[in-house]
């Protein structure tokens, strides 16, 4: 699953959708294509982009429910939160905060200040 995250943020039109998700949740496919279009004016279909929605969806950042006849789309952070934490608040942090001096790579190394006996 890491993978997937990784690979849909990998391209920068997956990014402006997601982007585009966190200024205003809920769109519709219509919506994303005229706020991608009116960003830049690059050229991108309507298939284009649904193929770009559906590698979010792949890989969990995107969910989509169904209202009547449209199709809203949804940002989830989820996935990208449990990948991030591995980096941010690594399993141990709190202890090694803790560790006693000795236990700190260099710190049986004296300061070159230091004078010897």
């Amino acid at each position: 699953m890491e993978e997937d995250v990784f690979k849909a943020l990998a391209d920068p039109t997956r990014r402006r959708i997601l982007d585009g998700l966190v200024e205003r949740d809920g769109q519709t496919l219509f919506e994303i294509c005229s706020r991608l279009l009116s960003g830049d004016g690059r050229g991108l279909s309507r298939q284009a982009i649904s193929q770009h929605l559906a590698v979010l969806e792949a890989a969990g950042l995107v969910h989509t429910r169904r209202q009547g006849r449209y199709k809203y789309h949804d940002l989830d952070t989820t996935p990208l939160e449990r990948v991030m934490t591995r980096w941010l608040r690594p399993a141990g942090a709190d202890t090694l905060e803790a560790a006693p001096e000795a236990d700190v790579p260099g710190a049986d190394v004296p300061d070159a200040t230091e004078s010897t006996p």
